[in-house]
């Protein structure tokens, strides 16, 4: 038993069936770019990670650092006291005859000119 559809059935069903396949390969393609898109971010929030992760590396010893501050400012103390008490055991001596000249003054700066100005 053959049933044949009128022409009017045939283009109503043809049209409707590439409807149908214009819907399925949107659908394909939308997901596919969702897809792409998700993979894309999840490289990129990796890359903020591991990028986190290397600033915690690098900052984990920076409470050192006020520590380094205190011994570096107890070294400076301790170089100006022995430059003080060189200071004075200097000036307990007396002045020696064989004392390299003290050093002249620095001249003044000279003014700087721009390049458009004429003297």
């Amino acid at each position: 038993m053959a049933v044949a559809l009128a022409d009017n059935e045939l283009t109503y069903w043809s049209v409707i069936l590439l409807l149908g396949l214009i819907v399925i390969l949107a659908v394909v393609a939308l997901l596919s770019l969702l897809v792409y898109y998700v993979k894309l971010i999840d490289k990129r929030v990796a890359a903020v990670r591991d990028t986190l992760e290397r600033v915690t590396e690098n900052t984990r010893h920076a409470a050192l650092i006020p520590q380094t501050a205190d011994r570096v400012d107890a070294v400076l103390a301790e170089g100006l006291q022995h430059h003080l008490f060189l200071g004075r055991a200097v000036l307990a001596t007396g002045p020696s005859t064989s004392a390299p000249p003290a050093p002249a003054e620095p001249a003044e700066p000279v003014p700087a000119t721009t390049s458009g100005e004429s003297s």
